[in-house]
């Protein structure tokens, strides 16, 4: 089975009213693949999801969060550190999960992560690009 990392910018598309990425929920909820997530990367998309400029209710929050994504996700437990997203340090995280919880795949439009793929043999890529691999 496919196992994978969401970046932040992935999640708050996914949360959105009208999103487009509703297979990518159906593709882990289904069993296709598996979800990875760490304690810092839920407290990250909980702060993100949370900004004034989204304009998401506290049952569009909780929704994403805890129905679309929690009940689903492999918790990873992090103690790589992994400092090579210098124009951005806080995508360090995202390597880091993905290294330690065995991924195949980082998903995101983030260009700094994109420029990565592959790192150590994980496949970093849009959501287009990963629904095609599953």
């Amino acid at each position: 089975m496919i196992r994978f990392v969401l970046d932040t910018n992935v999640v708050v598309s996914i949360a959105l009213p009208g999103s487009r990425l509703q297979p990518l929920v159906e593709a882990w909820q289904g069993g296709r693949c598996r979800l990875l997530l760490s304690t810092e990367i839920f407290e990250e998309y909980l702060r993100v999801l949370t900004y004034p400029r989204f304009q998401l209710s506290s049952e569009d929050v909780r929704r994403t969060l805890e129905r679309e994504l929690r009940p689903y996700a492999e918790p990873v437990r992090v103690t790589s550190r992994i400092n090579v997203v210098d124009a951005d340090p806080s995508d360090n995280k995202f390597l880091a999960c993905a290294v330690d919880g065995d991924a195949d795949w980082i998903v995101t439009g983030d260009r700094h992560l994109l420029r990565l793929s592959p790192f150590r043999g994980i496949r970093i890529g849009s959501p287009a690009q990963f629904l095609d691999s599953v």
